[in-house]
């Protein structure tokens, strides 16, 4: 069961990745595409303004799950270090269950909030919902879940590791 879900969640912080280095891409080809129409042809796309905002929302959304992952939750480092193993445990076990009550409460509050927006219309692109933007922290929140649960039970300690 645990690696099973283990493999789970290296599949979804894998997918989120992707899509968070796909967003970063779509956020720099429409900056450049948005200084090539402003600048060399005197034509500006107000649209790309909107599309790079939300893109670059997206990404933080999708990128948080591989933080989380790899153990860069809030966390007393310098307790961490001077703790033994078992009292380790418990920090591990209360910054998680403090970070799942946070991305709880994104998704929750997320997911009416996207709901709230459908009515809206992008500015510069009224034949988008807002609801596809404000979607990211529902769907950001749900990934990030699955990577603070898969930390807890494989713990990595990556910050820890490279501040020493």
């Amino acid at each position: 069961m645990k690696n099973a879900f283990l493999a789970f969640e290296r599949w979804t912080t894998f997918g989120a990745m992707l899509g968070a280095c796909a967003m970063l891409a779509l956020a720099a080809s429409l900056g450049l595409f948005q200084i090539v129409t402003r600048f060399v042809l005197e034509q500006p796309a107000e649209w790309t303004e909107v599309l790079i905002r939300f893109s670059l929302i997206w990404m933080v959304f999708l990128a948080i799950p591989a933080a989380f992952r790899q153990g860069a939750m809030v966390s007393v480092d310098l307790l961490y270090r001077w703790s033994p193993p078992r009292l380790r445990r418990v920090l591990d076990w209360v910054a998680s269950l403090a970070a799942l009550a946070l991305v709880g409460a994104i998704v929750r509050w997320g997911w009416d909030y996207a709901l709230r927006g459908s009515v809206q219309s992008m500015a510069g692109l009224e034949s988008l919902s807002m609801f596809w933007a404000y979607l990211a922290m529902p769907v950001g929140g749900l990934f990030c879940a699955v990577g603070i649960v898969g930390n807890l039970i494989d713990p990595l300690r990556m910050e820890l590791e490279a501040a020493q």
